[in-house]
């Protein structure tokens, strides 16, 4: 919609996890170094961990893409599986037929084979797992068992998990200590800082320009950060709202006057929800114990600590949670006299349909011509005709139902999508015409 007035080739904050957009960061540089090394290594287990919206997927996306021809890759995406439906699932990404009511243990033979097929070949099977929080306690022991497939030399296949950061936690159970001990590469990607944001949401902009891009100011991208928190998705559904907006008021340059309208709208109708932010005391470079009590290589990673409800937070938290209190009493009173507006139209309408069904009284000739829209304006000489005529008491009600209607839907303000509206289709006609009786 706005692509072609800022001079944009697409949708430069598209949703979708699009590798040609990754924004080289430096906790996404780390991950994708962490990535190769265990992938290259042969070194077992590789736990990458991030918040909801982080980029996990088009980091994932960027890894695939630069693998070699000699890489043979199963990809998990539904996780909502039980044991022997993982098998199968593994089985047919990797191209394999699992056939029908077939047993367990045929399905780990035929696994098994295609898998030392792939090291004679010189091929290297990887089996990467998304949203690894899902899987069941089961699963992800039945995942271990597969990780038991091996040469005397190395494993036969290598296993990425990547998922939310309740991973971490569903890996210290007491019952998945054998499968913890053999991550050997573990990583947290943690939100953007202010800089990285500035950089990201720019990047972005220069990625889908035509000709000169267009540029946010310091002060866009920091009002950006505060309400996005640093994570990329929310930066990216900001950002996507703010061109929509603009291109909506026809302003070439974005000023931080904008963002706030757009930042306000957003939390209005639910889009950005304020949430405390999770707190992380450990910092950047430290081993994670619970995933590496005995790591085969130091690997630094991020812990996630949960946060506890305290006085702090909620006393923190309490100037927003009156904000949306009165946000929704807006709203209510909004939808009040939305209801009442619509009533009072009804009314008049009714009103008018019973007079001109009234006995007596003979509706307007077919042929008659309707009044033209808008009316022409009389003559600066012209006299207006006066037409005296005995005032009905249903007149004297729609009437009076009319300048209430106009006298409240007066008092409602004029949101967002209203002013959006009215910018890029202008004003349209009234809805109902007068009846001439």
């Amino acid at each position: 919609m706005y692509e072609r007035f800022y001079n944009l080739r697409e949708r430069p904050f598209s949703l979708s996890p699009d590798p040609e957009y990754l924004y080289p960061s430096r906790v996404h540089r780390e991950a994708l170094g962490y990535l190769r090394y265990g992938i290259e290594g042969h070194a077992g287990f590789v736990v990458i961990t991030g918040e909801i919206g982080c980029g996990k997927t088009t980091l994932l996306q960027t890894m695939l893409r630069s693998l070699d021809r000699q890489t043979s890759v199963s990809r998990l995406v539904n996780t909502m599986l039980d044991a022997r439906e993982l098998i199968e699932a593994v089985m047919l990404d990797f191209g394999l037929d699992p056939g029908q009511g077939r047993s367990k243990p045929y399905l780990l033979r035929d696994l098994a084979q295609f898998l030392v097929d792939q090291r004679i070949a010189g091929r290297l099977a990887l089996l990467v797992i998304d949203e690894a929080q899902n899987l069941s306690p089961a699963a992800l022991e039945e995942v271990r068992m597969l990780s038991n497939l091996e040469t005397e030399k190395s494993k036969l296949i290598q296993i990425l998990l990547v998922g939310q950061p309740n991973l971490r936690e569903v890996l210290a159970r007491p019952e998945l200590e054998q499968l913890r001990q053999r991550v050997t590469v573990s990583y947290h990607i943690e939100p953007l800082d202010m800089d990285d944001t500035a950089a990201y949401v720019n990047h972005r902009l220069r990625r889908a320009a035509i000709g000169a891009p267009l540029e946010f100011s310091r002060g866009v991208t920091d009002l950006i950060h505060q309400r996005s928190e640093g994570v990329p998705r929310k930066i990216n559904v900001i950002a996507d709202a703010i061109l929509l907006f603009g291109y909506g008021e026809e302003r070439r340059v974005i000023d931080v006057n904008l963002v706030k309208e757009v930042v306000e709208e957003l939390g209005s109708i639910g889009v950005l929800s304020t949430r405390a932010v999770r707190p992380n005391p450990t910092p950047a470079g430290v081993s994670v114990p619970v995933l590496d009590p005995a790591p085969l290589v130091d690997v630094p990673a991020a812990a996630i600590a949960l946060p506890s409800t305290t006085a702090a937070s909620r006393a923190a938290t309490a100037p927003h949670d009156r904000e949306l209190q009165q946000r929704e009493t807006q709203l209510a009173e909004r939808e009040r006299r939305f209801a009442e507006q619509q009533r009072v139209v009804m009314e008049g309408y009714r009103l008018l349909r019973q007079t001109r069904d009234e006995p007596g009284r003979s509706a307007p000739p077919s042929s008659a011509p309707r009044p033209a829209w808008p009316p022409a304006k009389p003559a600066p000489d012209a006299k207006p005709a006066v037409a005296v005529t005995a005032p009905r008491a249903s007149d004297a009600v729609l009437q009076s139902q009319s300048h209430r209607m106009f006298r409240d839907s007066s008092l409602a303000p004029e949101g967002f999508w209203t002013r959006l509206r009215r910018n890029l289709f202008g004003a349209g006609k009234p809805i109902f015409e007068d009846w001439r009786v």
